[in-house]
């Protein structure tokens, strides 16, 4: 658990605290994060506490740094087969139930999540800071899946 949140949320915090004097004015951090921060979603377990504690550090690190401009926000990613992913149980069954009850009935893609760190990067996103920001195809509004027939 200790290397979990230390992993997931504690190395953002050590890692703005160490280079907080050499970031830029108006800068831009971004973290990764997922809906198990916010949402039971089975076999994912204590990352999503590790996660939840991350999306708190995204806020309290934003209001820090705000009187610089900078700027702190997490992207919720869907779920995407990489390294990390398969480790969690039922991951293809999970990229099956997304894709058929998302809005836009389809997966995210790596592109999909760099699109958006582009524009957090951006000038474009200036005044969006503290934030949880979802690249899941829609997936975390659904309260029921799948849907009824």
């Amino acid at each position: 658990f200790g290397l979990s949140l230390d992993v997931s949320a504690y190395s953002l915090i050590a890692l703005v605290q160490a280079l907080r004097e050499q970031l830029n004015d108006g800068a831009s951090i971004m973290a990764m994060t997922y809906l198990g921060a916010t949402a039971i979603v089975p076999n994912y377990n204590l990352m999503g506490i590790a996660k939840a504690a991350l999306e708190s550090a995204v806020r309290y690190l934003a209001f820090d740094l705000g009187d610089r401009a900078i700027r702190v926000n997490a992207i919720s990613a869907g779920p995407i087969k990489t390294a990390s992913a398969r480790q969690v149980a039922g991951l293809s069954k999970m990229l099956d139930i997304v894709a058929a009850t998302a809005p836009l009935r389809r997966n995210v893609t790596i592109d999909d999540i760099g699109k958006m760190a582009v524009f957090l990067a951006s000038d474009l996103s200036a005044a969006v800071t503290a934030d949880v920001l979802f690249v899941d195809a829609g997936f975390h509004a659904m309260g029921m899946y799948p849907p009824p027939a």
